[in-house]
């Protein structure tokens, strides 16, 4: 399906429709791209459960064969990946311009095939999203580049361990040089080590393989290299992104979701976000409860003034929940300024918002003021990234009327069939354009 036909895609939307049910969260997307990246570290058999089957695995998936290596569907969600030969070369330009994640092909090529030649990564266009942390870690463990219309990476010596300091807590950067340490020779410390439970997956599965990884969870990893990596079965935890939108969901529309297997070890910022705008939830064992009689009421800081939620590396509230707690607010009683720390055009959807009656100012790219509740009117959006798509869906959702959103191919590069999940629940979402694949 060529990149054109797949934006043609639209979702009209009946809004104003109470939800209720449970639905289980799908594997996480920024988890399994690492991980199936992670699996041409070994020369054995790879099974991947719980793989969510969305447009940017799906690239990763066609990147992974064009190099030669047998990879495979197995159930609808189960990807068998062995990587016993590697043919390196040149990725293919267009399927690695859809997605960032092409990037993290990096550290497992270099370890594997000492070289690799990366043309530049895609993904969302939400502000200056830089690669240096990437280069200056593999260039601390070995590893050379040159880049011109392509990047250009060898390790002619081989990859050897270091003491590495990550000029910031950058995710892929993270992933990326923790793959090529574990096929190094000797120790590496990685300092200022990203720690995001999709992080936290990757170094589950590199131990899994046999790799040895102290550290997981903090901010300081020391990987010792060189050990015999084979074969193993993993499981992708649930994306716990996906259980912030679906929290957002039942506030906006006033219902009550159990949201299944929500990893609820994870969500501590999460929860502690919506809490800041009223909405409250019970954990019962795995599963997480959102009621839907919630006070939506924006809780001020001491002494009565306007509270800030503001996102920032993990531990803190995720980046990627941001763009859903705007939307949460416009319909929270108060006042509320979200700050956007980490990528500076991911408030710029907000004047779609503002189109459909929300109040708020931005006040700079980064940071804007909501006031609500606001009544929502239905109109005509466009879908900018994925999450500022899945955003302006529950914005639809629970806004008076009809929308249309256009540009559903980004939605759906993160959220695996998202229309027919909700509307299990009782939403009234109709997909209109191409058939959906796969």
């Amino acid at each position: 399906m060529s990149a054109a036909h797949s934006q043609a895609v639209q979702f009209i939307v009946e809004g104003g429709n109470r939800l209720s049910g449970s639905i289980r969260p799908s594997g996480n997307k920024n988890a399994a791209l690492p991980i199936v990246a992670a699996a041409l570290c070994t020369e054995h058999p790879v099974t991947l459960e719980n793989v969510p089957r969305i447009r940017d695995i799906e690239t990763l998936v066609e990147l992974v064969r064009s190099l030669g290596v047998a990879i495979s569907w197995q159930e609808r969600n189960t990807l068998h990946i062995h990587a016993k030969t590697v043919t390196p070369g040149e990725l293919d330009r267009e399927l690695s311009k859809k997605i960032r994640g092409s990037i993290l092909l990096a550290g497992p090529l270099l370890g594997r095939c000492g070289r690799v030649t990366l043309p530049p990564p895609g993904g969302d266009v939400i502000g200056r999203r830089r690669l240096d942390t990437h280069f200056l870690a593999l260039e601390q463990l070995g590893a050379r580049y040159d880049l011109t219309d392509v990047i250009d990476m060898s390790a002619p010596k081989g990859l050897r361990g270091a003491d590495v300091f990550l000029d910031e807590p950058s995710v892929t950067g993270t992933e990326n040089a923790m793959m090529a340490a574990v096929l190094a020779q000797g120790t590496t410390v990685l300092r200022n080590a990203a720690s995001e439970p999709h992080v936290q997956d990757l170094a589950h599965f590199l131990v899994a393989l046999g790799g040895r990884i102290e550290g997981i969870g903090t901010n300081q990893l020391t990987i010792h290299g060189g050990t015999k990596l084979g074969s193993a079965t993993h499981r992708i935890g649930p994306d716990h992104i996906e259980v912030g939108s679906f929290i957002g969901l039942a506030a906006v529309t006033k219902s009550e979701i159990r949201i299944e297997r929500a990893g609820v070890e994870h969500l501590r910022s999460t929860l502690m976000g919506f809490e800041r705008l009223g909405v409250d939830c019970r954990i019962e064992g795995e599963d997480l409860i959102v009621p839907g009689d919630q006070s939506l009421l924006v809780q001020s800081d001491l002494g009565g003034h306007v509270p800030t939620i503001s996102d920032q590396p993990w531990p803190a509230f995720p980046a990627d929940v941001m763009s859903i707690a705007i939307v949460t607010a416009t319909q929270c009683h108060g006042m509320v300024m979200m700050h956007e720390k980490m990528f500076e055009s991911r408030m710029f959807f907000v004047d779609k918002l503002i189109g459909m009656g929300a109040r708020i100012v931005l006040c700079d790219p980064h940071r804007a003021i909501v006031s609500g509740p606001s009544r929502l009117r239905g109109t005509t959006l466009e879908s900018p990234d994925i999450r500022a798509g899945m955003a302006m869906l529950l914005a639809a959702l629970c806004a008076e009327g009809t929308s249309v959103i256009n540009n559903v191919g980004q939605i759906e590069r993160g959220y695996e069939r998202i229309d027919e999940r909700l509307n299990a629940l009782g939403a009234r979402i109709e997909r209109v354009g191409d058939r959906r694949t796969p």
